[in-house]
């Protein structure tokens, strides 16, 4: 039987367990979500307002979940295609959305400097790279592109890039940098969790079934053993809204999994030529993505479904199998035996790729879609979000809901029977890749 677990997380170490919550807690403010954007929220909300009392609950445990468990890429620049490319009609807002990027970035290394964390950050680039050459198509433009927007370039094939990446298997890439970074994701998470401000108490294991309108003006969230009665509420939970009572058209989830080696011995590292540490992105929807970490072990994900109940293990174990496969296209010599973590996680996704960003009602407000950015537009989110509960206003904020247009969903089973099949196809688009 494969065992769901992070290798991130284990790396990261456990903090101590929250008390799950009893009773009834009154606040000014409650965040219902400990991943990135419920964290973010969390330290936003203390420097905003020192002396409210500012309650975070999660389903599970904080700093352990979908936020936790993915690939830890850092995005300021996402791949041009098509219209985005420069001098086409959809290049203008490429550029705007690569400043919200940046500026998601940006936020990232503030909480870092700010608090002090640790987790491995990296920030000289990364690749956009394939086996099938036909796969970047306009590679040129592209590196065009994205140097238009601040980037730093350059287009890689053949030998030039195996001897980055260790792995005959990519033929052509382009490295960009000038702001993409590379993490440890459940270092960082763990970073944000345990740095918490005095003001912010903390309840793990307590899922929220619904919101209501009590007497007094408050919400009360309900939970198995006990409520939380706040003036305002924050809802950051991903695609999970309809969770927590809150009905939405906009957000589904998607599962992805991912697997971790052991690390490398130092002959196997040599053997890839010793590069320094990287991560690849595919240019489709379906590829794999893939990373040397800075302790030499090696990830790939390649698999991503539509699914709305987690993989059981033996299913799990097939995902592990295509991992492997994975790996060995690209490392011949390595063995399912290498590997040492298998996991599942969860990403947030919309119809248009932008965010669903909205006050849901009077007093609760939500963000969920962060389309495969999780760690800086997540973090951003939390920030913005924060602001926008509290009346503030800013060019930023007013440049992402203007941006904030997710699109609409169609309705079970119509919905579900698309979205498999649009995957279906990005996967048979993406075989060379994954």
């Amino acid at each position: 039987m494969t065992e769901n677990r992070c290798g991130w997380i284990v790396q990261a170490g456990d903090c101590p367990v929250q008390p799950s919550l009893r009773g009834t807690e009154r606040a000014d403010w409650l965040i219902i979500g400990g991943g990135f954007t419920g964290l973010s929220a969390a330290h936003s909300l203390a420097e905003m307002h020192p002396n409210a009392r500012i309650v975070l609950v999660d389903r599970q445990r904080a700093a352990q979940g979908a936020s936790a468990r993915n690939s830890g890429f850092v995005v300021a620049h996402e791949n041009p295609s098509g219209e985005e490319l420069l001098g086409r009609s959809g290049h203008d807002y490429y550029r705007q959305s690569t400043e919200i990027s940046r500026a998601a970035n940006n936020e990232v290394r503030r909480r870092l400097e700010q608090l002090g964390i640790d987790c491995d950050w990296r920030e000289d680039g990364y690749f956009f790279a394939v086996h099938d050459a036909d796969k970047l198509e306009e590679a040129e433009l592209r590196v065009q592109t994205l140097q238009a927007v601040g980037a730093n370039a350059q287009f890689l094939q053949g030998r030039a890039l195996a001897s980055q990446l260790g792995s005959e298997f990519y033929r052509a890439g382009i490295h960009c940098g000038g702001g993409n970074a590379l993490l440890q994701p459940a270092k960082y998470a763990k970073g944000l969790r345990e740095m918490l401000p005095a003001a912010v108490s903390l309840f793990e294991q307590t899922e929220v079934s619904g919101l209501e309108r009590v007497a007094n003006g408050s919400i009360r969230a309900r939970s198995p053993h006990g409520c939380v009665e706040a003036t305002q509420v924050l809802v950051c939970v991903g695609p999970f809204m309809p969770r927590v009572g809150l009905q939405d058209r906009a957000v589904f989830p998607l599962e992805l999994s991912a697997s971790l080696t052991r690390p490398l011995t130092d002959v196997e590292y040599q053997q890839m030529g010793s590069p320094a540490p990287w991560g690849v992105l595919s240019t489709r929807p379906a590829g794999a993505t893939l990373r040397l970490t800075n302790d030499r072990r090696l990830l790939i994900r390649n698999t991503v479904e539509y699914r709305r109940s987690d993989l059981n293990a033996d299913a799990l174990k097939v995902r592990r199998h295509t991992h492997v496969r994975g790996l060995q296209r690209r490392f011949p010599w390595l063995t399912e035996q290498h590997l040492q973590f298998t996991w599942t996680g969860h990403l947030s996704a919309t119809r248009s790729g932008e965010p669903r960003f909205a006050r849901v009602a009077p007093g609760i407000h939500a963000v969920a879609g962060c389309n495969g950015s999780g760690v800086a537009r997540g973090t951003l989110w939390g920030r913005l979000l924060a602001e926008m509960a509290s009346g503030s206003q800013s060019p930023l904020l007013s440049q992402v809901l203007s941006q904030a247009e997710p699109g609409w969903l169609p309705p079970s089973p119509f919905f579900d029977i698309g979205a498999s099949l649009r995957l279906r196809y990005e996967a048979c688009r993406a075989q060379t890749e994954s």
